[in-house]
């Protein structure tokens, strides 16, 4: 392995191709290293290839600028056209500041790994090198390559976040003892609003420390720690009572919930978007209580414990190791969970939430496109473009762990080869017709006498014995003779087997003609996905996950379309052109958590985290525009009808639950009398279900009528608590029979 030293000073000299070939076992790159320009943002990009191994590239780019975490999955997104598994640096001209973009699979999602380090101080760097180190007589191929860089840079924030939260718990056991005017004669760890409104202000916190690290709050990212200062400078000064009372309060309902300011505001609070969303409405606390406050030391004490650590919106990593992103704020609620397990409440982990949420939305949404047109049904016909593209895919489908070491499987050695039953084995064994024989009469404990020994890397996946690596490799063989004869005619069957559904959707869309693109969009842009236990939106991020790269392949396809003929998707796209200022991944998010994303449950600190974390996804993808109105950043989606508190549990679920309920009258009197009810309710439904279709439409549209926006709210509330009350009186009513 290469010195510290050595490593540090080709860094500093900016050798990468010295540091990769010579020291690290890479090949150096042959064909033409100059890969054609990138633009992005009137911006041009221009990378070289300076070592590959196995088609794995490292590649290298001088910029005058470093890029943001949303401008580096814009060039990636046009980048991995030309090299889909690369690591990518990307220097400052002039100085020894890197930024290396390493793209990973995290729950079966590409994600951007991005390492950053300035002056040559590249420890973080350091530490992973051994991953990607070889020998230079190794035999790699693609698939390892991938599982060494995936292993070496996806970033395990697990020690970190457990940090982190270890001194959260003691800042909000802290900080609701500072708190008065809840109940205050109630002791503060059995003050059940006290403690909620502690978390509502830690929340509203911490989503203001993300975001003042991008330059979002008057382009300072020390914003609240300087206005802290300030305030305490000026405090008595016929100016400001406290912190909490005569500045954080403003600045939450007359800043970041405002749509325009005044000069007097601009002067104190400086410049600030408005956010919308509902965060920064006055919290239903602060109206039931109008003496809370809040003494400066509180904040002091916590902003303390805050700058201890560097707050990003993306998987970053930098030299202090002390790096959090968003993902903590799931990692505080699954700790919350775990400390009340007596609930009976659980949190799911990401790699389940993953796997459930592919196998239900995606055949889904495949079952959407078959139905849409007699035409599309034409494409899942077994001769239909759907299933030849499968047929002619080879083990493109068939995931990576599942086929390790499939193309050395005849290089098994003969120890462990000998115990793999063929015919010629039958044979061999018995004058019995092949057909006929059982496996039994074969000695299979002699011959497979060390299958039990643990299977190397060639073959074996991590703890793998032969005896599962055979069995999984001859699996493998199995479903890719079913993939090659085209016996796989149903999306169901992605799941019997285990394939790679996420890369066949986008592989279809990506290569599919232009009424292909129009009817999976149409499905994406209709399908509705609850979670009625949603908790801090695992479930409901892992259907972001899913639905984001195909909303994104089906936009960028359309477009293509659209340039060709402008005709084209012309209604589809005109609702993004214009109307988006930050950007169309900003569009999709927006899109995703309006049209397809619901959640309910039971405790309202949940949803509030829950909105908390979709609301920053979005603000991940923007970068500060100094000169743009509200700083580049559009308005957030209000989603209080889309995540919501309630029980689950209680109450009509489904219109035919309320129809099964009305349909056992007692009499004439009282068959009328459900007659009636029903049409109220029927009637009831569609004006609601058309007051959330304006609702809706108007945030996706950037409606600048802000009054109309919160009468369509004011009126979508209003016709669902009348609807909410004559059911739940029903449901009482009828219990009570």
């Amino acid at each position: 392995m290469i010195k510290k030293p050595q490593f540090l000073n080709l860094i500093r000299q900016g050798d990468f191709k010295e540091l990769f070939v010579t020291e690290l076992g890479w090949n150096r790159y042959r064909g033409h290293a100059q890969l054609p320009p990138i633009f992005v943002d009137d911006k041009e990009y221009n990378i070289t290839a300076i070592a590959e191994r196995s088609g794995f590239q490292i590649l290298y780019s001088g910029v005058d600028e470093i890029p943001t975490q949303s401008m580096a999955k814009k060039i990636d997104t046009k980048l991995r056209r030309q090299a889909l598994d690369y690591i990518c640096i990307h220097r400052l001209r002039g100085t020894a500041h890197d930024l290396w973009v390493v793209p990973v699979r995290t729950n079966e999602k590409r994600d951007l790994v991005l390492v950053e380090y300035d002056n040559a101080n590249a420890e973080v760097v350091f530490q992973k090198i051994d991953g990607i180190t070889f020998d230079f007589d190794e035999q790699t191929n693609i698939v390892d390559l991938r599982s060494k860089v995936q292993t070496a840079f996806a970033v395990n924030s697990e020690k970190i976040t457990k940090d982190f939260y270890a001194g959260f718990k003691k800042q909000h056991k802290a900080f609701a003892e500072f708190i008065t005017g809840i109940d205050d004669y109630v002791d503060t760890k059995n003050n059940r609003n006290k403690q909620w409104y502690a978390s509502v202000m830690l929340n509203r916190l911490m989503f203001c420390y993300f975001i003042q690290k991008k330059g979002f709050l008057n382009l300072d990212v020390d914003y609240l720690r300087n206005k802290l200062n300030y305030v305490r400078t000026n405090e008595g000064n016929d100016k400001f009572y406290n912190f909490y009372r005569s500045f954080l309060r403003s600045l939450f309902h007359d800043g970041l919930n405002t749509p325009k300011h005044s000069r007097d505001f601009e002067a104190v609070f400086g410049k600030i978007p408005y956010l919308n969303g509902g965060m920064f409405d006055e919290h239903q606390l602060e109206a039931d209580y109008d003496d809370i406050d809040i003494p400066d030391e509180a904040f002091i004490g916590l902003f303390d414990f805050f700058d201890k650590w560097n707050w990003h919106l993306d998987t970053r990593l930098t030299a202090s190791g002390k790096d959090i992103n968003p993902d903590v704020l799931g990692y505080i609620f699954e700790q919350y969970i775990n400390d009340r397990a007596q609930m009976g409440a659980y949190y799911t982990k990401e790699d389940i939430t993953e796997y459930i949420g592919r196998n239900c939305i995606l055949p889904y949404l495949f079952d959407q496109v078959r139905i849409a047109t007699k035409e599309s049904a034409k494409e899942f016909a077994p001769d239909g473009y759907v299933w030849r593209t499968l047929r002619e895919s080879g083990d493109r489908y068939i995931f990576d762990a599942v086929k390790k070491g499939y193309n050395d499987f005849d290089k098994v050695p003969e120890s462990i080869a000998r115990g793999i039953i063929t015919d010629d084995m039958r044979k061999e064994y018995s004058e019995t017709p092949v057909g006929e024989l059982p496996d039994s009469h074969i000695p299979l404990a002699e011959l497979r006498s060390e299958w039990n020994a643990r299977t190397p890397e060639q073959w074996g996946l991590p703890n793998e014995i032969w005896r599962e690596s055979i069995d999984r490799m001859q699996r493998c063989d199995s479903i890719l003779g079913k993939i090659n004869r085209g016996e796989i005619t149903s999306i169901n069957d992605f799941i019997t087997y285990n394939l790679d559904i996420r890369t066949f959707a986008s592989d279809l869309i990506a290569n599919g003609d232009s009424r292909f693109v129009g009817w999976f969009y149409h499905a994406l842009q209709k399908v509705t996905i609850l979670d009625p236990t949603c908790g801090s939106g695992a479930f409901l991020f892992a259907a972001m996950n899913i639905l984001e790269p195909l909303y994104e392949i089906c936009i960028d396809r359309m477009q293509e379309f659209n340039r060709q003929n402008p005709a084209k998707f012309k209604e589809e796209l005109a609702e993004i052109t214009d109307k988006y200022r930050s950007n169309i991944q900003y569009f999709i998010f927006k899109s995703i958590i309006l049209r397809n994303l619901y959640g309910v449950d039971i405790m309202v600190e949940a949803t509030e985290i829950a909105k908390l974390r979709l609301f920053l996804k979005m603000v991940a993808v923007v970068d500060v525009e100094r000169r743009a109105e509200n700083l580049g950043l559009d308005p957030l989606p209000d989603i209080d009808f889309n995540i919501r508190c309630g029980n689950t549990l209680v109450g009509y679920a489904t219109k035919a639950q309320l129809d099964n309920d009305l349909s056992h009258p007692k009499d004439f009197l009282e068959e009328l009398a459900n007659q009636d009810f029903k049409q109220q309710i029927e009637d009831e439904v569609l004006k609601v279900a058309a007051a959330y279709r304006i609702f809706v439409y108007q945030q996706l549209r950037q409606e600048e009528d802000m009054m109309a926006f919160k009468q369509a709210k004011h009126d979508l509330r209003e016709l669902l608590k009348s609807l909410n009350d004559k059911l739940n009186h029903r449901l009482l009513t009828s219990s009570l029979s």
